[in-house]
């Protein structure tokens, strides 16, 4: 990364207040934002099922250089240097991400306009998040989002599951969330591959998302098809 880009975005830390434990969030913001940039909507990164701020790694810094807006990442509750969570996900986790934790992101960040960008999982949550907040949401961009748990989803966290067995891998995954990272592990695999979890869909909430829309997504993603990008698009 060059540096003449880093020199021209500041960064800063910060903790927010939940019921259930402190939230991790990080703001990059262009150093000498022009006025008519000012008053523009931050964009909201949600990571995916393994990710947190740290392994966003240069993206939010680029992102915030090149389109000139604030770029706000947070750790969801369990994950990177955000509280522990000691329960289990409820099959409804995507969906509660919108309503229990972002609704108070948005509060203490004082965010009153966004546009929500998710990767993955997060994508999905970005998706609840547009239609949840459909008059503050200016814009949805998701990547890699899973439609509902396809085939080649359920495939690749098997294939992930066993992975995980060897330790280094485990300890790789430390290095981002220390000793939370077999929770996380957990609750990805347990939880998607669930019985219960297989009628899960974004089919309801899609149809509620009014804002501008782009969906990304990759040929060979081992997670997922470019078919729910084109039906939600349908």
């Amino acid at each position: 990364m060059s540096e003449q880009i880093a020199s021209t975005i500041t960064s800063s830390d910060v903790w927010l207040d939940h019921p259930l434990g402190q939230l991790f969030a990080r703001i990059w913001v262009p150093s000498s934002l022009p006025n008519y940039l000012a008053h523009k909507s931050p964009i909201v990164l949600f990571h995916d099922s393994l990710g947190c701020v740290e392994l966003w790694r240069d993206f939010p810094l680029l992102l915030s250089a090149t389109t000139g807006r604030r770029v706000i990442a947070y750790d969801r509750l369990g994950f990177g240097r955000s509280a522990p969570r000691l329960d289990t996900l409820g099959m409804n986790f995507i969906a509660d991400e919108a309503e229990t934790y972002f609704s108070i992101v948005r509060e203490q960040l004082d965010v009153q306009k966004f546009i929500a960008l998710g990767h993955s999982v997060g994508g999905g949550m970005a998706v609840n998040c547009a239609a949840r907040f459909p008059g503050a949401c200016e814009a949805l961009v998701t990547i890699a989002a899973q439609f509902f748990p396809e085939d080649r989803t359920l495939e690749g966290i098997l294939a992930a599951k066993e992975l995980f067995k060897d330790e280094k891998q485990v300890e790789r995954l430390k290095k981002y969330h220390g000793d939370k990272a077999s929770w996380i592990l957990n609750a990805w695999i347990e939880t998607w591959l669930a019985p219960e979890f297989a009628s899960w869909s974004l089919a309801t909430v899609l149809p509620l998302v009014s804002c501008p829309a782009l969906a990304i997504h990759g040929l060979h993603d081992e997670y997922g098809s470019d078919v729910p990008p084109e039906l939600s698009s349908a």
